[in-house]
């Protein structure tokens, strides 16, 4: 018998049509659904969650004509994702949850969960490519639809991670996918994108962050680059570097959030020029190949939707390494990811740090 191959199903066209491509290329697939205790109704009863045939979800179970497990994820979710993305605000910075849940959720606990189904290969229907060479070293590449490539949500994988991962949708373009699932007659559970914090839904991240427990929001004063009081703010969760709205203070151009210092509660604000900085430190990276043992030129990109910039890179320690950028670039923001790119490969990728 084949080796049994998980899919991480979260009901949407994406995941749907990796598991019918997989099926197609002859695989062994199972289907698995994990559980993070935000969904749309929140599920109550573990038990329930557990042995529930009724659970939207296996739809997709009689449409791909594969088995469904469901998994209770909703503790590992709770701590080492919303956790952080409450902490990380708290810290005056800006969190980036997806870097999270790809390499402790998705590749880690659900990872798992599978093996123990049996599984030797997790996939997922992110479009990201994956190559190995004949050292056995896995390359991550991004997906050939530019505008979806979600390999810099991938980043953080270790090589152990990588070397069980499939991604199934690397060489198609979302469009294909679309009208291939139309063709076939599948229809996906859940019919929006995934957004970039799962989590969230029906308010924004200042409603969300204000109901949860403990967490008080903390009204401070509004500064402007050269220390002149400009007004107050209701919390410096609200914010993010580089945000325009909210902040309520008449200018003869629109302020930008430039800063947040959480010691002294102080949100600094300045023109759009003030935003733009030469470089950055990263911290903590995940490299998923050899760390340069030198400065070497690469493309970075400091946000999910930001185009990969030309920049210099000068490795501080194994972990740690600055980034020069050839221009300036605009709302470098502390608590996102940087990812390292040579061509189209991804070196790596690591937090950027408060300046």
């Amino acid at each position: 018998m084949k080796p049994l191959t998980a899919i991480a199903l979260s009901g949407g066209i994406d995941s749907l049509m990796a598991a019918h491509l997989l099926k197609e290329k002859g695989h062994n697939v199972i289907g698995v659904h994990f559980v993070t205790g935000y969904e749309d109704p929140a599920p109550d009863n573990t038990q329930r969650l557990h042995l529930s045939k009724s659970h939207k979800i296996f739809s997709i179970a009689e449409q791909l004509d594969i088995g469904i497990e469901l998994f209770d994820c909703r503790t590992e979710f709770k701590n080492n994702v919303v956790d952080y993305f409450i902490q990380t605000y708290q810290a005056g910075q800006t969190p980036n949850p997806c870097m999270v849940c790809n390499p402790l959720i998705k590749f880690g606990t659900v990872f798992n969960f599978a093996r123990k189904l049996g599984a030797s290969t997790l996939a997922t229907g992110h479009y990201a490519v994956l190559k190995k060479d004949s050292k056995n070293t896995y390359h991550l590449h991004r997906g050939i639809d530019s505008k979806k490539d979600q390999s810099y949500f991938l980043a953080r994988l270790t090589q152990q991670q990588l070397a069980g991962a499939c991604f199934p949708l690397g060489h198609m373009k979302k469009s294909d996918i679309i009208q291939m699932a139309s063709i076939k007659g599948f229809k996906p559970v859940k019919q929006t994108e995934s957004q970039d914090v799962c989590f969230i839904k029906g308010k924004n991240y200042g409603e969300f962050l204000a109901r949860q427990q403990g967490f008080e929001p903390k009204p401070g004063l509004i500064k402007d680059v050269d220390g002149n009081i400009l007004g107050e703010h209701k919390g410096l969760h609200l914010f993010t570097i580089g945000q325009r709205r909210g902040i309520n203070c008449p200018a003869s151009e629109p302020y930008y959030v430039i800063q947040m210092d959480t010691r002294q509660n102080l949100l600094t604000v300045g023109f759009k020029k003030d935003l733009l900085a030469s470089q950055c430190k990263v911290e903590d990276i995940n490299w998923i190949q050899e760390k340069p043992s030198r400065s070497i030129n690469v493309h970075t990109r400091v946000r999910y939707r930001h185009t990969a910039v030309a920049s210099r890179l000068t490795p501080v320690d194994k972990k740690t390494a600055m980034v020069r950028f050839e221009k300036p670039q605009a709302a470098i923001t502390p608590g996102q990811c940087a990812v390292f790119y040579k061509g189209d490969e991804v070196l790596g990728g690591g937090w950027i740090a408060p300046t």
